[in-house]
């Protein structure tokens, strides 16, 4: 027996509280107090036998493909979740409605697609978000983080977007940090509204130098404070095809409305003459057959 009090007994009374406790660790994974470190194991599924009260678990550089909302949701004290370099593709709405307490969520260089209401949505409490590296991300929805109102690190970058509504990212009140390099951005009188909002925000935008237009070709690589100038020339003060259109249709309508104006004020005035002389015909007629 060891001595009471002794470091080995410690241990020994710790270990067996973690045995009763059916503490457990996955396979191929390491596990020390309150993370699971998965790194590199090339696991193909989300493990199991991870411990439930587990804060912090890393499943980077893997090829898991899926994550299952259920298994997740017990893991309910679950503030860091790191699944940078996976599979993961479009099945995430509603993946992560038992974990609402995920303050840091890495889902960079996966296979995303697109960003709906439905993704992060339960995601009250998170601050951190990476979706960079996914080249076929080519759509985030206008209300995509509109509950995620924590959100401070938002990460877009090498993506496939070509547009992003001004109002994603202009109404979340506690954004410091957007990263939007390296995207197709398509630089368009459409966009000019976000450009301008990058350029009057308080918003940190890291490797600015790398955020460039992507198209049209008149506006390849050209970096957004240029793109600004030169998109508030060609849309505010310049007409378009359109323009034109609409003008000489405006100005048709008003030379036809004045024409039939015209029409209407002879025809009313001949009435009116030919109603006077008759008239006037009349009474000459009464005064002859009175005299």
């Amino acid at each position: 027996m060891f001595p009471s009090g002794s470091p080995r007994s410690l241990s020994l009374v710790f270990l067996l509280g973690l045995a009763s406790q059916g503490m457990s660790c996955p396979s191929r994974c390491s596990c020390q107090y309150l993370e699971v470190n998965c790194t590199g194991q090339q696991l193909q599924e989300f493990p199991v036998d991870i411990p439930l009260d587990t804060r912090q678990l890393i499943l980077a550089a893997n090829n898991v493909s899926y994550l299952p909302p259920v298994e997740l949701s017990f893991l309910a004290d679950l503030v860091y979740l790191d699944c940078r370099k996976n599979l993961l593709g479009d099945d995430l709405d509603f993946t992560f409605i038992g974990v609402a307490r995920l303050v840091y969520l890495d889902l960079s260089f996966n296979n995303l697609s697109q960003v709906t209401f439905s993704t992060f949505s339960h995601l009250l409490s998170l601050v951190v978000l990476k979706i960079s590296d996914n080249p076929n991300l080519v759509a985030i929805e206008k209300d995509a983080f509109a509950n995620n109102t924590w959100l401070r690190h938002l990460d877009v970058s090498r993506t496939g977007l070509t547009f992003l509504d001004t109002s994603t990212v202009r109404d979340l009140p506690n954004l410091r940090l957007l990263g939007l390099s390296d995207n197709l951005w398509h630089c368009n009188c459409s966009f000019l509204d976000f450009i301008t909002w990058m350029m009057e925000s308080d918003v940190h935008f890291p490797d600015a130098d790398n955020i460039t237009c992507y198209t049209p070709a008149g506006l390849r690589a050209l970096r957004m404070p240029a793109a600004e100038a030169q998109l508030h020339f060609s849309c505010l003060t310049q007409l378009h095809k359109q323009d034109y259109v609409f003008l000489g249709l405006v100005g048709f309508c008003i030379f036809l409305a004045g024409t039939m104006a015209a029409w209407l004020a002879g025809v009313c005035a001949v009435i009116y003459e030919a109603h006077a002389s008759k008239g006037e015909e009349e009474e000459e007629e009464e005064e002859e057959d009175t005299a």
